[in-house]
Parts: structure tokens; sequence; C-alpha cells
């Protein structure tokens, strides 16, 4: 589909449209936030960066809030209760969530997909740890993989293949973060790579935390964990020809540049705990660039039959909300359910605290 093609189908949808002083203040917090995205949003058409643009900057603060603040808790359950008035149409007054709001109602966001991306936060907040691989997909789906879900419903995209494929891009770049960040969230307390993998390797979580160092065992647990990425990456790269034609050089060029962000991390010696991994501006230009060139106007992309491989299955349910109306209550019963859950102890953690300074 053309740049215009897309537009007008985006403009032919129901709602107001995202004001442009909230729109400059969310692209400035994505530009402060993540400039991988920020560089690759440039690729995207108009019709889709913008409202991109909203989505990113709700989900960046959302994550800042429950990773910066002091009050993890605290502040996923403030979240949620933004997330209900923007579903309510009454968004706080603040330009990330007014323009969340317009894009929720425009695009008849399924509101699970931003209540996935909840959980996952709140499971940050209880400081859940993951044991297997498929623990750690499942926090990947809801903080990553949901986005990903989202892009798709903002470009009117419902296929249940192209969503899929999203939701690998998305769990593939939330574990390359991982890779990338094993020192930081080492200072801050936290383990996020597999712990059978860390044990497997000979690596005591307790003794890692107390003196955090690039050993050759940490070394090979990172390297094995980007090994996933780059097979998750590779299934990814089969959903973007079944994208809108003008939003495939914005995706791609954003699949490069975390993909890259692993290349730094394998060239560090998959040391990311004394050395953080950083990609130039010329590294980011030249992806830009390549992007442009492998999915160029007028230019064929090969359907492969990757795109028609099965979702993860710890993103599946992501997949089932974003085709359309839930059946036969999965969500509320199930995943609902779990959201409840997780914010019931973060609501008795917070009250306990609470009682504890009076």
């Amino acid at each position: 589909m053309s740049d215009r093609g897309l537009g007008a189908r985006l403009a032919g949808r129901a709602g107001p449209p995202i004001d442009g002083a909230d729109l400059a203040a969310c692209r400035e917090a994505i530009r402060a936030g993540s400039l991988s995205f920020h560089s690759a949003s440039r690729l995207l058409p108009r019709g889709v960066r913008d409202p991109a643009l909203a989505l990113y900057a709700f989900c960046r603060l959302a994550d800042d809030a429950v990773d910066e603040g002091a009050d993890t808790g605290g502040a996923v359950l403030r979240l949620r209760a933004r997330l209900d008035a923007i579903y309510d149409g009454r968004p706080e007054d603040a330009p990330a969530d007014r323009a969340f709001a317009a894009v929720v109602q425009g695009t008849a966001m399924p509101r699970a997909l931003p209540e996935a991306l909840l959980e996952g936060l709140a499971w940050d907040a209880v400081g859940r740890e993951y044991r297997t691989l498929s623990d750690l997909h499942a926090y990947g789906a809801r903080v990553a993989g949901a986005v990903g879900a989202m892009m798709c419903v903002l470009m009117g995209v419902r296929d249940r293949h192209a969503l899929s494929r999203a939701c690998d891009l998305g769990a593939a770049m939330q574990l390359t973060n991982i890779a990338r960040d094993v020192g930081e969230d080492a200072a801050m307390g936290r383990v996020y790579l597999p712990l059978d993998w860390l044990e497997e390797a000979g690596v005591d979580r307790g003794g890692f935390l107390a003196d955090p160092l690039p050993t050759d065992a940490v070394r090979a647990v990172v390297g094995r964990l980007l090994g996933e990425a780059r097979r998750l990456y590779f299934r990814a790269e089969a959903g973007i020809a079944a994208l809108p034609r003008a939003a495939r050089p914005g995706i791609w060029a954003a699949r490069l540049a975390y993909a890259g962000i692993g290349g730094r991390v394998a060239a560090n010696g998959h040391d990311s705990v004394s050395r953080r991994a950083v990609t130039s501006r010329a590294a980011k230009l030249g992806w830009l660039a390549q992007a442009g060139l492998r999915t160029g106007i007028g230019m064929a992309m090969p359907r492969s039959a990757v795109l028609y491989a099965a979702p993860l299955p710890e993103a599946a349910f992501l997949v089932d909300a974003a085709c359309g109306p839930a059946k036969g209550g999965a969500w509320g019963e199930g995943r609902g359910g779990a959201l409840l859950a997780v914010l019931a102890q973060l609501e008795a953690q917070d009250r306990a605290a609470r009682l504890a300074a009076e």
C-alpha cells in the first residue's frame, strides 16, 4: 500500500487527531529515551509515525515510572488509573496520556494489549525473576510483544500471521535489551538472564549480584541469549512484507537498529557487565539507508513461508486479542485474572509500606 493509500485509510478512522503540542512532547520524550526508535520512526509515513510516537511515548514514560521511581508498586497502580481514564475517554492532563487516548479512540485499540504491558511492568515492580527462557518470553511478550501488536493495530493490520511476527520482533528486541543491560540490572539487584541457564553455566545468582563480573560463564549466557534474539529477528523479517508498503522501511530500520545493538554486545566479547554497547550515529544512518534500499517503493518483498509459523506460545494471547473481539472470556478469566492478582499483590505491598511509614 502506498503512503497516500495508507494515509487515507488512517484518516478515515473515527477519533480525534493528536494535538500538535502533545505530539511534539511525545517526540521529545522518544528522542531522549529511545534514540533507536526515534531514528527508525523517521522512515514511517506520517499517518503511522504520529500515532506510533504517541504509543511509544506512553509506553516509554510508563516504563520509566516503574524503573526510575522509588515507589515502583505505587507507580504501576497509578498507571492502571491512567489507563482506566484513557479508556473512559477522560485522560489525565498530560501530553502522552492525551495523545495515547486519541490513538486508542482512533484505532479501537484492544484494551488487552496495553493491559499486558501493565502486567509486565507489575512483574518488574514485584521483583519477579525468570527461571527458563519460556518464562522470559512471557515477560517479553508483555513489555515488548504487546507494543509490536499495538503497532500493527495502529497500522490497520489485524492479520494473525503478521501479528505473530510483530510479537517475535518485540521479543527479539527485549532479549537484546536484556543482553545489553546485564551490568546495569545487576547494579539494581536484578537478574533477567534465565536462571537455569546461569546454573548450567555454573553461575551463582547471589554471588553474581554481590560481585558482578564479566566472567567467561556470564558472557557465554549473554551470547546464548543473543542467539535466541537472532532467531526471532529472522522470524520477524517475514512479517514486514505483510505490512503496508509505506510502513515497511521504518519497521525494518527498527529491526536493524536493535539487532545492531546485539552486534555491538558481541563485538565487546559479550561483556555487558563492565561495558555498555553503544551504536554510532554513522551506524544508525547506515541502517536507515539499508532499510530504505531493502523496502523502497517499487521493490517487491518475497513472502517467506516463515510468515506462517505459529506465534511464540507465550505471545499467542496477544495475537488473539489484536485479531478481534475476545472469545469465550479468555482475557477476562485468564490474562485479566493474572493482572488483577499481581495488582492486588502491589496494593497489599503499598498498604504495608504506608502503615510502616505512619
